[in-house]
Formats: C-alpha cells, sequence, structure tokens
C-alpha cells in the first residue's frame, strides 16, 4: 500500500497541471498559476514520501517527470503564450513554446544524468515555471494593493512585448545550460558545505516576506548568482 502513496502525491502534480491548462485556456491566468503552485508542493513531497516511506522506484521517477513535463514545461509555455497574445499579436507568440520543448530535453537529461544527485545541471523546470507564474500574481498583487514594499515598478517591464520574448529565450537555453546550480538537499544541517543553500532559505524568506509574489523573480536571481559563487569557490579549491 505505501508503495503507491508517491505515485499519489505525483499524481495529484499532474492533476494540478491539467486544471491548469483548462483555466489558461479560460484566460484565467491568475488561477492556472495558482495550480502550478500546488503542483510544485506536491512535486516536492512526492520525492519526500519515497525517501522517507524508503519505496523509490524506477517508475516513480519516470512518473515525476511526466509530470513536470505537463505542470513546469507545457502550462508555462501556453501561460506564457497567452500572455504575449495579451500584449500583441504576431507570430513571435509562439516562440513561447520552446519553453515546452526544451524542458522536455531537460527533464530527458536530468533522466540519464547521474552527476545531478547532490545538484543540478541547469535551472530545474519548477524553477523556470515559477518565473513564469509569476507574472500574473505579480499583476495580482498589485492591483489588489497587498503589498509591504509596492512592486509596481515591474508592471512596465512584464508588460514588455519584447522582454517576454528575451525572457524566453533566456530561459529556453538556461534549462540545458551546462550550469551547475544549488539543489535544496542537505546531507546535514551544519553550516559548513550548507552555507550557501542556507543563506538562499533565509533570502527567500526575507524577499517573500517583503515582497510577495514580487519576490520570485529576485529569488530566482539570487539563486543564479549564489551557485555561480559556489561554483567558482569549488573550483579555486
Amino acid at each position: 500500500m505505501k508503495k503507491i502513496i508517491p505515485h499519489v502525491i505525483t499524481s495529484a502534480n499532474l492533476l494540478c497541471g491539467c486544471l491548469a491548462i483548462t483555466q489558461i485556456a479560460e484566460s484565467n491566468l491568475l488561477i492556472a498559476s495558482l495550480l502550478v503552485l500546488l503542483g510544485a508542493f506536491f512535486d516536492f513531497f512526492d520525492g519526500l514520501a519515497a525517501r522517507v516511506l524508503k519505496v523509490g522506484s524506477e517508475l516513480g521517477a519516470q512518473l515525476d517527470s511526466l509530470a513536470d513535463m505537463i505542470t513546469f514545461g507545457l502550462v508555462p509555455a501556453y501561460l506564457a503564450f497567452e500572455w504575449l497574445n495579451q500584449l500583441d499579436y504576431s507570430i513571435l507568440n509562439y516562440s513561447a513554446f520552446l519553453i515546452a520543448i526544451f524542458s522536455a530535453v531537460r527533464l530527458a537529461k536530468f533522466n540519464i544524468d547521474d552527476r545531478q544527485s547532490t545538484s543540478f545541471i541547469g535551472v530545474p523546470t519548477p524553477a523556470n515555471a515559477l518565473f513564469w507564474i509569476s507574472i500574473p500574481l505579480i499583476f495580482w498583487q498589485v492591483e489588489n494593493d497587498i503589498h509591504f514594499i509596492s512592486a509596481e515598478f515591474l508592471l512596465p517591464i512584464f508588460n514588455s512585448f519584447y522582454f517576454i520574448i528575451a525572457a524566453i529565450l533566456l530561459f529556453s537555453y538556461l534549462l540545458i545550460a551546462e550550469l551547475p546550480l544549488l539543489a535544496l538537499k542537505f546531507k546535514h544541517l551544519r553550516w559548513k558545505e550548507n552555507e550557501f543553500r542556507i543563506l538562499l532559505i533565509v533570502f527567500s524568506v526575507v524577499l517573500i516576506f517583503v515582497f510577495l509574489f514580487a519576490a520570485i523573480p529576485f529569488i530566482l536571481l539570487l539563486y543564479l548568482i549564489l551557485s555561480i559563487i559556489e561554483n567558482n569557490l569549488q573550483a579555486k579549491q
């Protein structure tokens, strides 16, 4: 019985992705974004459940990747496409589906790459998805005047057609880039060897408190910066 618990949680992640697609089709980008957040919650706990219950399997790993492809690959691509359609009608809008293509490549590489047991190579698909869902969440936050420090300064950026196109190209590249990045996997709770993970968590909490959903792009930028610093320090040792 306990063997199927992680599979059920993974399936809940997949269901969130499917429901998000239906919401994007009805132009409910905010609800779709919240469903992706819920899917990320399930994505975290399916692996945790498998480790705690000691029931990890190849089937679970493959199911997890398939669920991630929908929730964190197809959904953000469709969301970016719909966002571009709201800004302008152009053939360039279809470039949004590069996110889905490169997400599939990234997940396939992850499944056969034994270097990614303690860190990631390239931006994980959930991190990429978080960036895209942050856009409608930030607009909702500003429209409802929910803030400690206003995030209104971000609105012109995300309302820029060419910024969104550039972000699509950048994140598509980062998904498959040979760039070692931090994974929030702790072998122990000591500061040594975990300093950059702990800093990421602490600063992320502070940013969320200050900016709420608008913190997401800044957290992703911080994630990249801390990963690069850690890699450079390790290379010098």
